[in-house]
Parts: structure tokens; C-alpha cells; sequence
């Protein structure tokens, strides 16, 4: 099982899209895949028609208390797509740093949790919220590799630079060290501010940078609407098209690092 978070600090750089993304062509490609909604706001699960507020179980549940592997189970929610389950976010998730963010192996909760589910999914994917405390510390320590959305526009950049001193600080802690991908998304040809974000990306943090782009695509909005990954709901799309050479990127690159 391969585990990816997907994070950024900084919110409206394309995190939940990128999530659901590239979930939807692993899964396409006949993957068993997991998606972990660790937002408070639960975009990621309302996306597949998730309401949170009539759930019994979440991921909170995996923070109050230990659960078993069919705890888990049972916490998870199927979705439209054969290949693709949900474990769900709730806003409880927002009051999880003040009750429990001192209180000793709380960073590791996800972490013990994924391993007892190792044999019944080939990709995990976690969606962030973009605020650093028990949640992203739990995604970051559970992951084999973190992919981190960066708009292309000059103030995402100074979000960019925080969320790798973050990782940088976290790898120190933790003893581990974090092997990372940036993605450049919302770019928008048509303008130079774009291009000039894109290239001193590239410039600052090199081969870490996807060598492509993620393009703004109405049909990313459109497909949210419908309750549909991209991939299927619009498969010729400029936005499809980028994500599919985004998933053959890195899954060669993880096949490269075994």
C-alpha cells in the first residue's frame, strides 16, 4: 500500500481537486484506493455525496478512541466508483488540536491505523486542511510521499516556501525524511504572472517541481457539480489530460524510489 498526503498551507491551491484527481484515474486504472477527508469543512466527502452530519463514524473517531480494524471498516464509505472509498471528515475534526493536540502519540494515529488496512487498498490519498496542528502531523507522518499543490501566482509562492520549512522542521522531529512532489496548478496561459510563477518554482525549488502544469479547467467546477471525478465526467479535458500525466509521473517515480 502507497500512501500519498496532499498539502499546502495555504487554502484555494487546488488540494481537494488534486485529491480526487488522481484517486479517480488510480482508480481507473483498476487500483484499490482509499481517499481520508482530514478537512474539517469535508469538501472531499461531500464531493461524493457525503453528509457529514449524518455520519455515525469518521476519521475523528480514529482520534477518541482505538479502533479495530473492522472499526475502521465500518467507518469507511463506498462511493459511486467500484474502486474508490471514502473515510470521511465531520467538523468535530476542528476541535481535535485543542483537545487532544498535547496529549503524547497523537501524530501517529493515522499512521497505526493505515497499517491495519494495508492489505485491502493499493493507494491511500489524504486531503489536508491547510493549517498546521494534529491533523496535517498525522497526515505527513503516515505518508510515503507528499504532494504539495502550489498555485502559480507569486503570493502562493510564499505559501510554498512555509510549507517547506514546515516539512523541513517535521522531518527533524520525526527522524524521517519526507520525499516530496510540487505540483503547479491554475495555470493560466494566457497570463505572463502565471509563467513567471511557474519558472521561479522551478528556479527555487528544481527538481522537486512537476515539470508540468495543472490548467485552469471550468471542468474541474462542472464535474464537482455532477458528483463525478474528471476523469470521467470530462476525459478529453485539458485538466484530465494534465492529471493523467501527473499519475504516470508519479507512480514511475515511486516504482524508481522501492
Amino acid at each position: 500500500m502507497i500512501v500519498w498526503t496532499v498539502a499546502n498551507q495555504k487554502g484555494g491551491v487546488g488540494k481537494t481537486t488534486t485529491t480526487i484527481s488522481l484517486g479517480g484515474l488510480l482508480a481507473e486504472q483498476g487500483y484499490k484506493v482509499l481517499l481520508i477527508d482530514t478537512d474539517p469543512h469535508a469538501s472531499l466527502s461531500y464531493y461524493f455525496g457525503i453528509e457529514s452530519e449524518d455520519l455515525e463514524l469518521s476519521v475523528y473517531d480514529l482520534f477518541v478512541q482505538v479502533s479495530t480494524k473492522e472499526q475502521i471498516m465500518m467507518s469507511l464509505a463506498p462511493t459511486a466508483y467500484e474502486n474508490i472509498d471514502v473515510l470521511p471528515a465531520t467538523m468535530g475534526l476542528a476541535t481535535l488540536d485543542r483537545s487532544l493536540g498535547s496529549k503524547g502519540g497523537m501524530g501517529l494515529v493515522l499512521k497505526k491505523a493505515l497499517e491495519k488496512l494495508k492489505d485491502e487498498y493499493d493507494y491511500v490519498l489524504i486531503d489536508c486542511p491547510p493549517v498546521l496542528g494534529v491533523l496535517m502531523v498525522n497526515a505527513l507522518a503516515a505518508c510515503d510521499r507528499i504532494i504539495v499543490p502550489a498555485q502559480t501566482e507569486f503570493l502562493a509562492l510564499k505559501g510554498l516556501e512555509r510549507m517547506i520549512k514546515t516539512m523541513e522542521i517535521m522531518q527533524v522531529e520525526q527522524h524521517k525524511p519526507f520525499t516530496f512532489s510540487i505540483v503547479p496548478t491554475m495555470f493560466d496561459k494566457r497570463t505572463k504572472a502565471s509563467l513567471q510563477a511557474y519558472l521561479k518554482m522551478q528556479e527555487l525549488y528544481g527538481a522537486a517541481v512537476w515539470p508540468g502544469v495543472i490548467p485552469i479547467d471550468t471542468n474541474f467546477r462542472n464535474a464537482s457539480v455532477e458528483q463525478r471525478v474528471i476523469s470521467d465526467f470530462a476525459a478529453s479535458s485539458r485538466g484530465t489530460l494534465a492529471y493523467r500525466k501527473l499519475i504516470d509521473y508519479l507512480i514511475k517515480l515511486d516504482v524508481k524510489n522501492r
